[in-house]
């Protein structure tokens, strides 16, 4: 399996489990989240290795891994939008800024000629807190309104992401 075929697998597996959430709303189904997320992120650490090891770097591979992530995060995110209790400006709120994040990093790599990974709320750490919401949502559905509070605080950390990205990047390029 080539680099660019890991890449493909983590996001339509993504769009697969989100769908599935989407179209089937229950709680205990978001048990499967942090189970997933933990192996969407083992996807992205080898498709970085095997594009590495086995010299398959490239510029189609670079713009797979960039939209791939942003595809998969919407469709696992969007997710939590469909269950009842949530407020879905909210998460699209924090999907948007999630973009953003993204976006922010790769303007850094731009600018610098480094991507910027920079927090507090970064990619893994995203599906860290969103993959633990949905255990929680699973075992105690009842207090599903704590996503909300969740999605708020998530979405100040990603603007304050935002900011240390672009702040390391002119930095970077001032120095």
């Amino acid at each position: 399996m080539t680099a660019n075929q890991v890449t493909l697998l983590a996001m339509l597996t993504s769009v697969f489990l989100g769908g599935l959430l989407m179209y089937f709303p229950t709680p205990i189904l978001y048990i499967s989240l942090p189970f997933y997320l933990f192996f969407r992120m083992a996807l992205n650490a080898i498709d970085g290795m095997l594009a590495r090891e086995f010299k398959q770097q490239s510029t189609l591979g670079a713009i797979l891994n960039e939209v791939g992530d942003i595809i998969s995060d919407a469709a696992l995110y969007l997710a939590f939008a469909f269950l009842t209790g949530i407020a879905p400006w909210l998460v699209i709120l924090v999907v948007l800024l999630s973009w953003l994040t993204e976006f922010c990093g790769v303007i850094a790599q731009t600018l610098t000629g480094i991507r910027n990974y920079r927090g507090p709320l970064g990619k893994s750490d995203r599906a860290f807190v969103l993959g633990a919401l949905g255990l929680f949502i699973a075992l105690w559905p009842q207090y599903v309104s704590v996503a909300n509070i969740v999605f708020g605080i998530a979405a100040l950390l990603l603007a304050w992401t935002c900011i240390n990205r672009c702040r390391s990047a002119l930095e970077a390029k001032n120095a």
